[in-house]
């Protein structure tokens, strides 16, 4: 059968080829016949979109190929329906379709390896490839141990011997593999006798067997209700319950025994048949057959005797069965037995005196006002006191005196009926109680005084009421369970006892309408269970009254509270109240200034829930308090080097293992007016430029170039002229904005024009400002350099000049103190000093221009960093 499956194979195999053949008949089988494997690893449940894999990757294909590589899953396989493959990355992800491992391998056992296999094709010709896939889905403990049936029956022989063991057969079942599998079964109430025990047969499979630990007596217990729970290996673990009842059946440890072992009887010879002598009674606490007694004479007991006084062998009431013969012996000893099944007889002696009268004994007459049957009077534990219970009458006394008394135990008296003679009355003197006495045996003696004795005798049984309400053992019950539990979580098994007997003791267990959806309580056992699982952040502690009903009429109930705390996991991670933050703080901030505070709140609760800030990002120049959140500078901040910052700022809460949230923080710098305009052009005081007379007014001669490392409006720049030397005056102007020198009238005189322009930018409070002078020489050409360096030395002397004249005019703060004339003394001498320097200067450089013989020669001025297009060249003069 195999070979004509493969035999149908070739065909599409050899097409397959045939058609690649004619696009590459190389590739086809190179390629082919290499097939690559990989084997990826998952857990089942992944939800959509995660990512398993990349063959591409893990293959180390070149994706820069052309054409590019396509991937393509082959149809018809079972793995393609849980797998969606990017045709273009070659990354395998899961689908919308969930893995289930347990339906995906139904047929595997717990042991065997579950994989799901896919084939894919690397696409186009030129690079095909068949890369097998073999997807491991690994087990989650996503099943929790379930029974078969909720109520399990163990039967277990009162004489079981301790360490005896029992097996459950009705064991649980849990579909997940491995340490997710059942691992443990455990009794939530073992009464102290008994324990569990768990197999694993060669199948891996758990079955629980019971241990009894201690002795057994059906006579005292004879049912034990627990629940039996199965847990798994999971984390966590999840466990079923089940009803476990475990009967002790009965065994013949216990033999008869008579109530009364002598027995005195006093009757008169003219007795009639069918008269009640006597009435023996022998108990056995066994059941069943077990305790089955039968009555028989002892062998020593004549025939002639038993006819006459006839033993029924089920009762044990002895009647007469014949006309007793006066002339025959006046008395009698009649030995019964009480046998069980293989057990000695017990034995009771019956002594019989026979009187022989000829008048008729006293007769007794009851009358019952009670329920009667059968001689046995039925009363409700409820009959108050004092209830009849029956009238006595004594008739034959014939003149004689007779006393009528009661024996037997119990609240019962029997009296004189209205002083009447020979009229008595039984009626009860308190409460009865069906729960503490179910029976009562009462005898009514009556004797003459010839001292014939007649008894009658009564057997009185006490009905139970519904008068006894369910007790919980406890009224108050404090639970505690970890959030993020699994689903019917075992919390407790509620317990209240019924004192009344049947329907009326068995207790049903109910919740209160109000109490949440997340309880749910077995109304039988009393199992409570956590049905879903619990978020102490949603709540905390929940209290809700559980009742306890009896099935009596009518119900009584009670209730008992019970308290859930749900106590903290760590499963929350911090949180940012913002997404991000971003903070505007002005440059030069003081050290260790506040800058903002980042606020963050952790839902969960003691150490889970504190929460420490730290910079991922170890810069050194901040610092977050780590409690409060406080985000400062160590350093003071300048903008001009750095205007942005951004910091990774993680909250770790405290819990284990801890869990962390990162924030980015922006820390953006406010521009405060501390960088004075830099003069980028002209570049020194010293330089001058060449104008020629002819310029005409209007000419664009130079600019004043300058620069502001602040922003904004402290870095607008505003040019202005505020001294001007030598020429003719207002001959040049300066436009604010661009620091652009023009012509404004035509230049009649020729020599040094200097200008001391003042660039000043719009900074607040005050502005900041630098200062720098124009030097332009007009003239046609440049003959002695020496003397336009003569003239500029004299600039530089107006302005210090000018810079002194502000020394001076600023206002003296401090008048006790002559700081005015210091002033002007300490200008003076640093002027004298600046003009000895000069001086020397000048005399060597026209010492060296003497040796040189005269050539023309350009002036090298300094470059302006921007110009106008249409700006003439400026030329220099020949020395």
């Amino acid at each position: 059968m195999s070979n004509k499956r493969h035999l149908s194979l070739w065909p599409k195999f050899w097409g397959l080829c045939i058609l690649l053949l004619f696009i590459s008949p190389v590739s086809c089988f190179s390629n082919f016949s290499q097939a690559k494997q990989l084997i990826y690893k998952i857990k089942e449940g992944l939800p959509t979109g995660t990512l398993i894999g990349s063959i591409g990757v893990d293959l180390k294909l070149d994706f820069a190929v052309d054409p590019p590589l396509l991937f393509n899953l082959a149809l018809n396989m079972i793995g393609e329906n849980y797998i969606s493959l990017n045709n273009i990355t070659g990354e395998l992800y899961t689908s919308h379709r969930e893995i289930d491992r347990e339906s995906l391998c139904l047929q595997l056992s717990d042991r065997q390896d579950c994989f799901l296999a896919l084939d894919v094709f690397i696409l186009p010709q030129q690079y095909f490839q068949l890369v097998k896939i073999k997807i491991l889905v690994e087990d989650i403990n996503d099943n929790k141990p379930t029974f078969l049936i909720e109520e399990i029956h163990l039967f277990v022989p009162e004489n079981a011997q301790v360490n005896s063991r029992f097996a459950v057969e009705q064991s649980a079942v849990d579909p997940d593999s491995d340490i997710n599998g059942i691992q443990t079964y455990w009794l939530a109430n073992d009464y102290g006798i008994f324990t569990l025990d768990v197999e694993e047969n060669d199948g891996g499979e758990m079955t629980p067997f019971l241990i009894v630990t201690g002795s057994l007596d059906r006579e005292a217990m004879s049912v034990y209700t627990t629940s039996i729970i199965a847990e798994d290996g999971g984390s966590p673990p999840l466990s079923g319950t089940a009803t476990l009842k475990i009967f002790i059946t009965d065994v013949n440890d216990n033999c008869p025994k008579f109530t009364e072992s002598q027995i005195n009887i006093t009757m008169y010879a003219n007795f009639s048949i069918g008269t009640h002598i006597a009435s023996l009674h022998a108990y056995d606490p066994d059941l069943g057959e077990n305790g089955k007694v039968t009555y028989l004479y002892s062998d020593r007991v004549p025939r002639s005797l038993r006819a006459i006084f006839n033993l029924d062998k089920v009762t044990g009431v002895i009647k007469l069965a014949s006309k007793l013969d006066i002339n025959t012996s006046k008395h009698h000893m009649l030995s019964v037995l009480a046998v069980g099944p293989g057990c000695i007889p017990a034995v009771a002696k019956v002594s019989l005196h026979v009187i022989s009268l000829v008048p008729a004994p006293p007769v007794v007459i009851p009358r019952y006002i009670a329920a009667e049957k059968d001689g046995i009077v039925s009363l409700k534990e409820s009959e108050p006191p004092p209830s009849p219970i029956a009238f006595f009458t004594i008739k034959n006394t014939e003149q004689q005196e007779v006393d009528c008394r009661l024996e037997g135990d119990g609240p019962f008296r029997l009296s004189t009926y209205n002083h009447l003679k020979n009229e008595y009355i039984l009626e009860i003197t308190d409460s009865l109680d069906y729960e503490e006495i179910q029976e009562y045996k009462l005898t009514v003696v009556s004797n003459n005084s010839l001292g014939v004795v007649i008894r009658t005798f009564i057997k009185v049984q006490v009905l139970d009421e519904n008068d006894n309400t369910p007790v919980f053992e406890k009224s108050n019950v404090d639970l505690f369970i970890e959030e993020n539990n699994s689903p019917n979580a075992f919390l407790t098994k509620l317990h209240a006892s019924d004192k009344d007997s049947g329907g009326r003791g068995e207790v049903l267990y109910l919740l209160e309408p109000d109490v949440p959806s997340v309880f749910t309580l077995d109304r039988v056992t009393g199992v409570l269970l956590a049905s879903m699982s619990l978020d102490r952040e949603e709540k905390e502690k929940y209290s809700f009254k559980v009742r306890a009903m009896d099935c009596g009429s009518p119900r009584r109930e009670t209730f008992a509270t019970v308290t859930v705390t749900v106590l903290d996991k760590n499963d929350n991670s911090p949180r940012f109240i913002n997404k991000d933050f971003t903070f505007f703080i002005p440059e030069n901030f003081p050290d260790l200034g506040e800058i903002g505070v980042l606020s963050v709140s952790d839902a969960d609760s003691g150490r889970n829930g504190f929460v420490a800030l730290s910079i991922v990002n170890g810069s050194d120049i901040f610092v977050i308090d780590t409690g409060k959140g406080v985000l400062r500078a160590r350093t003071p901040l300048d903008r001009e080097q750095q205007g942005t910052y951004y910091l990774w700022v993680e909250a770790t809460d405290g819990g284990e293992p801890s869990l962390s949230s990162v924030t980015i923080v922006t820390i953006l710098l406010l521009d405060v007016n501390d960088n004075a305009p830099v003069v980028l052009f002209p570049q020194s005081n010293q330089s001058y430029l060449l104008v020629q007379p002819t310029t005409l007014p209007g000419t664009s001669i130079t600019e004043v170039y300058a620069v502001d490392k602040d922003s904004g409006m402290n870095a607008v720049i505003v040019y202005s002229i505020i001294k001007r030397k030598g020429g003719e005056p207002g001959s040049f102007d300066i436009d604010p904005n661009t620091g652009n020198i023009t012509l404004k009238k035509t230049l009649n005189y020729r020599g040094l024009y200097s200008l001391l322009v003042k660039v000043s930018d719009h900074g607040q409070p005050d502005p900041l400002s630098s200062m720098v002078m124009v030097n332009l020489f007009v003239n046609e050409t440049v003959a002695n350099d020496s003397y336009v360096h003569s003239l500029l030395t004299k600039d530089a002397e107006m302005e210090m000049e000018h810079i002194l004249a502000k020394l001076v005019e600023a206002p003296i703060r401090n008048e006790g103190f002559p700081c005015r004339p210091v002033l002007i003394a300490a200008a003076a001498a640093c002027l004298g000093l600046l003009m000895i320097v000069i001086s020397l200067a000048v005399w060597i450089c026209s010492k060296k221009q003497g040796k040189k013989q005269m050539q023309v020669k350009r002036l090298e001025v300094e470059i302006p960093l921007k110009m106008n297009s249409d700006r003439n060249q400026m030329d220099t003069s020949e020395i």
